[in-house]
């Protein structure tokens, strides 16, 4: 049985970047204080990793999928995270 869509992990890849620019800009603004910017492109990385979830059920696999919905998570809850304390540093 062959696979109608390649294997490809490169929406993973994309998601981690987002995320770790997001972290950057987060540590650059001091993490502690949050950055609604660095939240906002570390949570677009659901985006790609939305379509590697995708890819990983066109496919069959259990590998690509489950690492796309693992990278998901992360997305959001990074960039969930430097929203919220950046809400919490205006607040105070």
């Amino acid at each position: 049985m062959s696979n109608p869509v390649p294997d490809s992990k490169m929406p993973i890849f994309v998601a981690l970047g987002l995320v770790a620019v997001g972290l950057v800009i987060g540590l650059a603004f001091g993490f502690t204080k949050g950055t609604i910017l660095g939240g906002v492109i570390a949570a677009a990385g659901a985006i790609p990793a939305a379509v590697g979830m995708w890819k990983g059920i066109q496919q069959q696999t259990q590998t690509t999928l489950a690492m796309s919905v693992g990278v998901l998570l992360l997305s959001l809850g990074v960039g969930g995270l430097l929203i919220v304390l950046r809400v919490i540093d205006w607040v105070r």
